[in-house]
């Protein structure tokens, strides 16, 4: 992801495209959120389909690099307990 990004209900879609070839490959795959700035209720649901994704396939999927934003929306709706979040 990009300087400044943010994860809303245009570009969420996306955020879920983009591991899917990597889960295919990988044993796992490592979202790097350091750059996003911003995230709406768009976000966590994208999140969700991606470890669900993983979870199919046999793979891990670690967030890395979450902002202050990011860990208050994953800690409101209690998926800081069901994803894998690195500092």
């Amino acid at each position: 992801m990009g300087e400044g990004d943010e994860i809303d209900l245009d570009t969420a879609p996306a955020l879920h495209r983009a591991p899917a070839a990597a889960l295919e490959s990988d044993r796992g795959v490592v979202l790097d959120l350091s750059e996003v700035t911003f995230m709406d209720c768009a976000g966590p649901g994208a999140l969700v389909r991606v470890r669900n994704q993983a979870d199919r396939s046999g793979r891990r999927l670690i967030l890395r690099g979450t902002s202050r934003c990011v860990v208050r929306l994953l800690k409101r709706t209690g998926l800081h307990r069901r994803l894998a979040v690195e500092p």
